[in-house]
Order: structure tokens, then sequence, then C-alpha cells
């Protein structure tokens, strides 16, 4: 990614992280579901948005009907991914976990690039009233089933425990819809870099979604405008949707992927060889531990994450050592010699 367009990226709101979550972001990829990527459930506005939406595809059919809460959007998706990406983590290892799960609502907005003042954790509620209240009746099948009652993205969610004096939610339960849960199940799901996160503006986001779905690591995929702004979901008018989709051309930071308009086709294409995090050597999370003493005992104003970065470049180039976690604590002991 072009270094001068890093300023159009939201800033990484967590460069320190330290709690069980480095997990997520070493060694576990984030996981977002194909039909979502695939139609527009989620608002692109900002906004409130009270709009029934009714949308057709071929054979499919999906009908939106919101609470007073408004429609759920994109940035609401992120507690989808990642309770997702947990969920998945088990499942690829065999298990089969329940649709309720326990988390921690610091380790969410710190994992979603959220900020964690009182202003996250009340946008925190809104989003999650907006999963659950959300009336969806769909004809797409997840894992081969198709939920035939209208549902929320969540079932339900609880405050399991709070902070009184700063309103903040410490610890929450939440039980995954019977549709969302199924296309865990089915493994329906598509790895989606971490810099998604650091994408601020909703359409950017649902582009990548899109680039992710349909050109995946194939060397082009290509789609006319007025295709996309319907698979997008957007409310601009044409002119406008085009312009929007000019100037993301121009800034160029789509995570992995590039686009090209032409005339009436929007082009997508990789940005190089396409590698997931699937696809690189985990590093171990005793190495992980150990690597951050020694950036730390070193004191020489290197971040490990940025370490990090840099190593799993290097893999994500073709790099493939014997032993990763030996070539990555030999990395950092080098690396920490110097200042950056």
């Amino acid at each position: 990614m072009n270094p001068s367009h890093q300023t159009n990226l939201l800033p990484e709101r967590h460069p320190t992280q330290d709690f069980f979550i480095a997990d997520v972001f070493d060694n576990l990829p984030y996981k977002d579901d194909i039909a979502s990527m695939e139609h527009p459930i989620f608002t692109l506005s900002k906004r409130k948005d009270l709009r029934d939406l009714n949308y057709t595809n071929g054979n499919i059919h999906i009908s939106i009907k919101p609470t007073s809460d408004g429609l759920p959007t994109i940035f609401d998706k992120d507690i989808l991914l990642y309770c997702g990406s947990l969920l998945m983590d088990q499942i690829n290892k065999g298990n089969i976990p329940p649709k309720t799960l326990r988390i921690s609502s610091h380790d969410l907005l710190v994992a979603t690039n959220r900020p964690t003042s009182g202003e996250g954790y009340r946008l925190l509620k809104k989003a999650l009233d907006r999963l659950k209240g959300v009336s969806i009746k769909t004809n797409i099948k997840t894992n081969k089933r198709e939920v035939t009652r209208a549902f929320g993205l969540i079932e339900s969610y609880e405050v399991i425990e709070s902070t009184r004096v700063k309103k903040r939610m410490i610890r929450l339960e939440i039980t995954l819809s019977d549709w969302f849960y199924n296309s865990l199940l089915g493994k329906e799901v598509l790895t989606v870099n971490r810099d998604y996160f650091r994408l601020g503006k909703a359409l950017e986001r649902r582009l990548y979604e899109i680039a992710r779905k349909h050109c995946g690591q194939n060397s082009s995929w290509s789609i006319g405008i007025e295709k996309l702004k319907l698979k997008t979901g957007s409310t601009s008018s044409l002119p406008k949707f085009r312009y929007f989709l000019k100037q993301i051309e121009k800034i160029d930071h789509l995570p992995d992927y590039r686009l090209r308009i032409s005339d009436d086709l929007v082009h997508f294409g990789p940005r190089g060889e396409f590698v997931t995090l699937d696809d690189l050597p985990s590093i171990s999370p005793n190495t992980i531990q150990k690597t951050k003493n020694i950036v730390a005992d070193a004191g020489t104003g290197w971040d490990f994450y940025e370490l990090h970065t840099q190593f799993s470049r290097q893999l994500q180039k073709g790099f493939r050592p014997d032993n990763v976690n030996g070539a990555f604590i030999n990395f950092v002991k080098k690396k920490v010699t110097t200042r950056p």
C-alpha cells in the first residue's frame, strides 16, 4: 500500500495492544460471511436510516425492516466479524461452539479499531440495538438451510457486567441469529484484511467486501457501474456514485485490491500476489510473548506490532523459513539493536 495514501485511512487507534486478543491480530484471521458480502444487508448511511429495504438479484430476495433505532450500518457489522472470527477459530479446530458467546466489550472495540471512550461504548450499545431490532426476511440459504421466519442479525444480547460510574459495558453475552450462525457452521466465510477496520467510509468497506468476494485471488473482475451501485446498496444518484468511485480510485487505499473505472465498467484487481493470513505460517503465542519482552527490554523505541507487520509482509512475499518462530525471534533481535 502506497505510504502517501496512509493518511486517508483511519488511524490505528490502539497501536500498543496488550490483551488476550493479540491472538486475533496475530494468528486468528478475521472472517466475513459470504452472504452479506454478496448482497447489501447493511445500510451505508451513518445517519439514522428508517427505510424499508427490498432487494432482488436474480432469484435472491431480501426484505429488511428497521425499528425506531434504524437499519444496521456496515460499521455495526464489526460486531459480527469479531464474534464470527472467534467462533470460526473453534470450528476450524473441530469444535462446535454454541451460538451464544461472552465477550469483553473493551476487546471488541480494540480489535475493530473503535474508540474505547464513553462515546465508543454508547455507539456499541446503539449498534447492538440495531443488529437485534432489524427484521430480515430472505431466501438466502446458509449452510444449505433457509430461515423461513423474520430474524434479527443477533438474536439477543445482555450486559453481564457494567461500570455504573462510567456507564460502560464491561462484559457482554451475545446470541447470534440462526441464519448467521449457520453460515459459520457451513464455513461460508472469507478472510478479510485487518485494515478493513481502518476504512472510514462506508462505501469503501462495501467495495472491499465485493472485491474480496468476487475478485478473490483472481487477476481481475469487472462489473457495470449501475449493477455495482445496486450491489453496494448505495442511495446516491448514478452521477454521484460515479464521482465517489473516481475519488476512491484516486485515493487508492483499499486493502488488497485496486479499482479502475473504464467507461461504464469498474475493474477490480489484486495489488500483487494475494496471500491471506490463513496461508501464512503461524507464530506461536509463546513466541509472541517472548518477542514482546525482547522489544520492551531493548528500549530502542520499536513498536512490537510494527515489527510483526514487517515480518508478516516478508512471509506474504514468499519468505518461508524452516522455523518461523526462530526466524521471527532473530528478526526482532536484529531490529531492536538500532532505533526505528
